[in-house]
C-alpha cells in the first residue's frame, strides 16, 4: 500500500509560491540487431557512417520494413508498465528538416501508437510514493547526428544513428518536484533495464529525456509549457528543471509572458537557454506513412510478450523483503539496477549453498557485505558490478570463512582488499598470508596475561570499579595479535582473567 503524499515542493517567489508541472518525454533505444526499418546494425561506437543501409540515407526507390523485434519490446515494454496495447496502430509521417535527417521526415507514431495508457509507482528518498500515470508510448526513428566542432565554418554528418528504433514514453504532467521527476526516470530505466528491452546507456543517448517544465499558482490551471530537450542524465533533468521553475518564476513576476519554446540545459553554468519557438503537432504536417501497412497485433502475439517478462524491480524488492527479510531501504538498492540484482541472486544461493544455510538465513549479511564493503571499492576503483574483480562465489566464500569463525571482521577486509588486487580465493590468502583468526585458547590466554602483567596499574583500576578500561585491555590483547586474535574469544577470556 502507497505511502500518504503530499507535495510540498514549491519555488517561492516575491508575490507568492508556485507550483512545478513537469511532464516527460523519455526516448530509449530499443536492444535490437538492426534498425527499426533496415538491416543496418545498431552497435554503438561504429567509425561514423559506417551503420547506413540506402534506406537509412533516404535514397530513391528504398522502402521501408519495420523489425518485428522492436514492435515486440515494445509491446513488452507497455505490458510492464501496466499500459493497454492498442491492437491497431499506425506509423505517420513527422515532417521536418534537419541536415542529419536525410529524407527530411521522420517516421513515427502520431494518433494512433502501439502502446495506450498505463502508470508506474516512483518512491522518494524519504519513503514517499506517487503513482504517475504513462500517456503513451510509440516507436519512431532516431535522426542522426551532427557534429559541430571538427571544423570552425563546418558540419559534419553522421547517419550511424538514423534509423535506430526509439520508444518515446510520453508520461502525464503528474510530477511536481525535480525529485520526484528523477525517481521516475531511474524507476523507469530499472524496468526498461529488467525486461531487456533498453539498455539505459544514459552516456551513450540511448536513454535521454525531453522535459516539459511550466508553473502555476497552486490549484490554478496549467501555465505555458517550455520544453527542454536531450537530457541525459538523472542529475542534469533535475538541475534544469529547478533552474527553468526558477527562472519562470522570475518572468512572471517581473511581468512577462511565457513563451512556448524549445530550449537547451547547458550543464557548464547550469542553466537552460532558448533554442527555437516550440512546434504544436500541425506544424509537423503529419500524415499516415503511405509506404507502410497499419500494424495489427493479435491476442497470442500479447500473450507471449507477456510470457516473455521477467520478475519485474517492485516485484523482486517485495521478495527480498518479505521472503529474505531484508529493510526496505536495502531491497530498494539491491533492485535498483538489474545487473546488481542478479549478482546478489548469485551470491546469496552460493552463500546458503557454502554454509548449509537457507536464503533466508545469510540474506542480511550477504546484502549487508555487497551494498557496503563491494559497492565502496567498485566506487572507488571507477567499475559497475559486471567488471568486478570479485566474483559471487568468491564474496560467498569470503562470507563464510567469517561465518565459521576463520576470518574476523577486520580480517576479512584485510583479505578483501587482497582479492581486489590479486583475484585470488579467499582461503587461499587467508593460508598463505597468516590471516586466520586465532582461537587457540592457550595462546589467546597466554597473551592476555601478558597484557595483563604489563598493565598492572589499569587492572588495579578496573578492579576498584572503572569498567570502562575492558575496552582498552581487549585493544592490546587484539594488538598484540596483529587483530588475528577472535574477538569473542579475547572478550570471555578477559572477563575470566579480571574476575
Amino acid at each position: 500500500m502507497s505511502a500518504p503524499y503530499s507535495a510540498p515542493y514549491l519555488v517561492n517567489g516575491t508575490t507568492g509560491p508556485f507550483e512545478i508541472v513537469v511532464g516527460l518525454e523519455v526516448h530509449a533505444q530499443v536492444i535490437s540487431n538492426s534498425k527499426l526499418f533496415s538491416g543496418a546494425p545498431t552497435a554503438f561506437g561504429g567509425e561514423p557512417n559506417t551503420q547506413v543501409s540506402l534506406v537509412d540515407a533516404a535514397m530513391p526507390g528504398m522502402l521501408p520494413v519495420l523489425n518485428g523485434e522492436c514492435v515486440r519490446q515494445a509491446v513488452r515494454t507497455g505490458l510492464a508498465l501496466g499500459c493497454t496495447i492498442n491492437r491497431r496502430s499506425r506509423f505517420d509521417r513527422k515532417n521536418y528538416f534537419y541536415a542529419d535527417l536525410p529524407a527530411g521526415y521522420q517516421i513515427s507514431q502520431y494518433k494512433e501508437p502501439v502502446v495506450g495508457e498505463g502508470a508506474i509507482e516512483i518512491e522518494l528518498d524519504d519513503g514517499q510514493r506517487k503513482t504517475i500515470g504513462i500517456e503513451r508510448i510509440h516507436l519512431e526513428q532516431d535522426a542522426g547526428k551532427s557534429i559541430h566542432e571538427l571544423h570552425p565554418t563546418m558540419s559534419y554528418v553522421d547517419l550511424n544513428r538514423a534509423g535506430v528504433a526509439l520508444m518515446e514514453i510520453v508520461s502525464k504532467p503528474d510530477m511536481r518536484s525535480p525529485a520526484e521527476a528523477g525517481a521516475y526516470v531511474a524507476t523507469l530505466r530499472a524496468i526498461l533495464r529488467a525486461i531487456g528491452s533498453c539498455d539505459g546507456n544514459m552516456q551513450e543517448g540511448s536513454l535521454r529525456a525531453d522535459v516539459n517544465v511550466s508553473v502555476r499558482r497552486p490549484g490554478e490551471p496549467f501555465g505555458t509549457r517550455c520544453e527542454i530537450k536531450n537530457l541525459n542524465s538523472i542529475r542534469f533533468i533535475q538541475q534544469a528543471i529547478a533552474y527553468e521553475a526558477r527562472r519562470q518564476v522570475d518572468c512572471i513576476e517581473a511581468g512577462e509572458t511565457i513563451i512556448q519554446e524549445t530550449r537547451l540545459f547547458d550543464p557548464e553554468r547550469g542553466e537552460t537557454r532558448a533554442l527555437r519557438s516550440k512546434e504544436d503537432a500541425h506544424d509537423y504536417r503529419y500524415f499516415p506513412e503511405p509506404d507502410l501497412p497499419p500494424l495489427l497485433i493479435d491476442e497470442a502475439f500479447i500473450a507471449a510478450c507477456r510470457e516473455s517478462l521477467p520478475e519485474l524491480p517492485s516485484a523482486r524488492r517485495r521478495r527480498y523483503e518479505t521472503e529474505l527479510g531484508l529493510s526496505p531501504y536495502v531491497a530498494g538498492v539491491l533492485t535498483a539496477d538489474i545487473e546488481e540484482s542478479l549478482w546478489f541472486e548469485l551470491l546469496l544461493a552460493e552463500s546458503a549453498k557454502q554454509q548449509g544455510r537457507a536464503p533466508r538465513e545469510v540474506a542480511e549479511r550477504a546484502a549487508n557485505w555487497m551494498t557496503g564493503d563491494l559497492f565502496a571499492a567498485l566506487k572507488r576503483l571507477d567499475r559497475g558490478i559486471a567488471d568486478s574483480p570479485v566474483t559471487p562465489a568468491q564474496g560467498a566464500e569470503l562470507l563464510a570463512l567469517v561465518a565459521d569463525g576463520t576470518l574476523s571482521g577486520p580480517l576479512a577486509k584485510q583479505v578483501f582488499e587482497i582479492m581486489l588486487e590479486t583475484g585470488e580465493n579467499p582461503a587461499a590468502i587467508a593460508e598463505a598470508r597468516g590471516l586466520r583468526q586465532v582461537t587457540d585458547t592457550a595462546l589467546l590466554e597466554a597473551s592476555i596475561a601478558s597484557v595483563l602483567e604489563a598493565h598492572a596499574d589499569k587492572v588495579a583500576e578496573y578492579r576498584a570499579g572503572k569498567d570502562k578500561l575492558f575496552g582498552f585491555f581487549v585493544g592490546q590483547v587484539m594488538k598484540a595479535s596483529s587483530g588475528k586474535a577472535s574477538p569473542a574469544a579475547v572478550n570471555a577470556l578477559l572477563r575470566q582473567a579480571l574476575g
